[in-house]
């Protein structure tokens, strides 16, 4: 097989580190790597011997911390070129927007930094020209480089979780399979929805994290550690990363504790306000609402992330007999709840109930008419209690859209027409059992819950403080102990990069 030139975006979460390492072992290749990292891991990966990187970029070096003439000329042709839109994915950027408690970017900011990054990719990929791109997306920066790969024909590699939690597939695009897959092709294993239900609560994604969740609550000593870290060593990487503007020592401290603050005041309005009783009297339609601060919406649905409005729309488009009920995300509490005036705003719209978050799921599934999600796995879970669904967008969880109950909403315009229709639909056991295997045909085995605690355990005093040293020896360590591990986490990239490399774009 050629040499293929392979660049990895590497934000020291030591995923693709470590598989860099495995597989320079087993493939004829070029390393590189951009490194979007803090200022105190940088001494490590400049140093290191432990991967063979032909060159490495420090991402954040590239971006100019000082203000200068914006070229929009330059930002037009980009646009032009690429066929890319820079506000959208400038517009959904958390850092750039509310939920940046810490620094408040304006117009000319948010242009120089976009400037920099367009000018730093094409360099890069202009001088070594790389056959494949291995990425996560999770802020704007790494879907514009992901955007611009793409369009230059560079295969790009993304590691993806399955609605089944230890199950993960590779693929091109997020959430979405390199070939359109049909039921069609697929037996069934003629499965009864109490089996499909039973399969689906033993491996189902949200019970895995449930248990992440458990298991990342750090002890006080490592909170404590962490804090002492922090606030007696230097803090450059409030300077040279715009991702850390505005932490300084003091806005870090008091933000930690009007953060538990506002936590408290929103989980006791929540309790107060929320309804803990499913009132089924009148047939109901359900909306889960999504995490926000996430990828799911910033990125993969960006026309959606107003979830307000999104409901207001759903409410309006009911058959005059039916109600809409909306679940608070369990998940959410790691983002401190919502503001007090969502929650408020929501409760004031006429024929809507708010679920408190811990309405077991289950529950609201079997006694719904018609579930609505943006793009999340809810509508493959109601699949499996006989209710149909409509979804805003295909951007999340493989394409379930396939499925016969589940309607792709094309316009809000349509939506009226589209409950109405959903609600007439039967869902087919034997559907929901030919995607299973669908699924199953297509992923690998990784417990990355395991791997996440880990190397937050390991390194980041239980990922309380990223901005660390990485010691040497210590890193020796952690990759002889998941060495076996990414080793066969690498044979998945290469069968992707031998498929790949045989058929063009």
């Amino acid at each position: 097989m050629s040499t293929e030139k392979i660049i990895l975006w590497d934000q020291g979460d030591f995923f693709h580190f470590l598989l860099a390492h495995s597989l320079q072992k087993k493939i004829n290749s070029e390393l590189y790597a951009i490194f979007d990292i803090t200022e105190k891991q940088k001494p490590f990966y400049q140093k290191q011997k432990f991967v063979d990187y032909k060159k490495i970029w420090f991402f954040h070096d590239a971006i100019s911390q000082s203000r200068k003439k914006i070229d929009v000329k330059y930002l037009n042709s980009f646009e032009e070129k690429y066929n890319i839109n820079l506000w959208l994915l400038a517009m959904n950027e958390r850092l750039f927007n509310e939920f940046n408690e810490f620094h408040k970017f304006s117009r000319e900011d948010i242009l120089s930094i976009l400037e920099d990054e367009c000018k730093l990719f094409e360099k890069i990929l202009e001088e070594i020209k790389p056959t494949f791109l291995i990425v996560d997306k999770n802020f704007h920066h790494q879907e514009l480089f992901y955007q611009i790969c793409r369009v230059q024909g560079i295969r790009t590699l993304i590691l993806n979780q399955s609605v089944f939690g230890s199950k993960w597939v590779l693929s091109e695009r997020t959430h979405m399979f390199d070939k359109n897959r049909t039921l069609e092709e697929f037996e069934t294993s003629n499965r009864s929805f109490d089996e499909l239900e039973k399969y689906w609560k033993e491996f189902q994604l949200r019970k895995k994290f449930d248990s992440y969740l458990e298991s990342s609550q750090t002890s006080k000593t490592q909170k404590f550690k962490a804090g002492f870290d922090f606030f007696t060593s230097p803090n450059t990487t409030v300077k040279n990363n715009y991702g850390y503007y505005g932490h300084t020592k003091l806005k870090v401290l008091v933000n930690y504790f009007v953060g538990i603050l506002k936590k408290n005041l929103r989980s006791n309005y929540i309790d107060k306000n929320l309804s803990h009783v499913i009132d089924d009297s009148v047939p109901f339609v359900y909306f889960p609402l999504q995490i926000m601060p996430e990828r799911s919406l910033l990125i993969n649905s960006p026309f959606n992330t107003n979830q307000i409005e999104i409901i207001k729309h759903i409410s309006k488009s009911l058959p005059i007999g039916y109600r809409l009920y909306v679940k608070e995300h369990p998940i959410q509490v790691t983002r401190e709840w919502r503001k007090i005036s969502f929650y408020k705003e929501i409760l004031s719209i006429p024929n809507v109930q708010f679920l408190h978050h811990s309405v077991k799921i289950e529950d609201v599934m079997k006694k719904c008419s018609l579930l609505i999600t943006i793009n999340g796995a809810a509508g493959l879970e109601a699949a499996i209690y006989k209710k149909p669904s409509i979804i805003f967008s295909e951007g999340e969880h493989f394409s379930y859209s396939n499925l016969p109950s589940v309607h792709k909403l094309k316009s809000i315009d349509e939506l009226p027409t589209a409950i109405r229709s959903s609600l007439r639909k039967k869902v087919d056991p034997t559907d929901v059992d030919k995607y299973f295997n669908l699924l199953d045909a297509n992923t690998f085995d990784f417990d990355m819950f395991g791997f996440d605690l880990d190397y937050h355990n390991y390194f980041y005093h239980g990922g309380n403080l990223l901005d660390v040293e990485i010691p040497e020896e210590k890193v020796k360590q952690f990759i002889k102990k998941h060495e076996s591990l990414f080793d066969k986490v690498a044979d998945e990239y290469i069968k992707k990069i031998e498929q790949h490399s045989n058929f063009k774009l």
